[in-house]
């Protein structure tokens, strides 16, 4: 399954060379800089947006709190999920990386990450991106839950993709593939997904332990007022005169 472009005249190969391109004018500062913030800085932040969505999802009433937390649980598992499924993808496929394939990019060295990545995947391959699609798995699995916040996981997901496009060890296909493997366990998986969390989430949102996981506190209903009672009677009106006032 080599058959993925590695070579020749073609749009893949020639929008790789055009953004790492950035790389080999942009100053070194640059370079590092984006190769930190692809590497950690955007998983960090789309971890900080699940749990700030969190956050807010604890203040709503109980019900809306745990659809919300469900969805929030099903947004790293799936991000889980979809990398596993990219390990033995990358071996069917087989596509070296970029770098082995052409000459004169601008390989930037993005941590010990990408090399952990590459033997828990068995090989150095490159179809599809697992920081991409770890990324978009996150940032769907946000839209989930919460539209603003997921918009703005998704742009953080595009973000990712072309950092790893601009460190010359992604083509650009790559990346695409790695949307679109985490777009669809997300949203494939997500009925099920959810059928199965929600019971989970609503138990553990009646615990009294556990409960402020779901909801930031316990939000009670006022009784009804009973107008009969809380209508003390006139002076000089019986006590059946007020009861039909009420």
């Amino acid at each position: 399954m080599a058959g993925l472009t590695t070579g020749g005249p073609n749009v893949d190969v020639s929008l790789l060379y055009e953004i790492n391109g950035l790389a080999l004018r942009a100053p070194d500062w640059v370079d590092r800089s984006v190769g930190l913030v692809g590497e950690y800085g955007i998983p960090l932040a789309l971890v900080l947006l699940v749990l700030w969505c969190w956050r807010g999802a604890r203040r709503q009433d109980e019900s809306t709190a745990v659809e919300s937390f469900a969805a929030l649980v099903w947004a790293p598992l799936a991000a889980g999920l979809a990398l596993l499924v990219s390990a033995p993808l990358r071996e069917f496929v087989g596509r070296p990386r970029p770098f082995r394939a052409h000459e004169g990019l601008q390989v930037l060295d993005t941590g010990a990450g990408a090399r952990f990545g590459a033997e828990l995947a068995g090989a150095d391959f490159s179809f599809v991106s697992g920081h991409a699609t770890l990324a978009m798995a996150l940032g769907v699995g946000l839209f989930v839950a919460h539209r603003r916040l997921g918009l703005l996981g998704i742009a953080l997901a595009v973000a990712e993709g072309f950092c790893r496009v601009y460190a010359g060890v992604h083509y650009p296909t790559d990346v695409i593939g790695g949307f679109a493997l985490g777009t669809a366990v997300v949203l494939v998986l997500a009925p099920l997904a959810m059928a199965l969390l929600t019971p989970v989430v609503r138990a553990v949102a009646g615990s009294p332990r556990l409960g402020r996981l779901v909801r930031a506190k316990d939000r009670v209903l006022p009784l009804p007022v009973d107008l009969t009672q809380a209508q003390a009677p006139s002076a000089g009106q019986r006590p059946h005169e007020s009861d039909l006032a009420a």
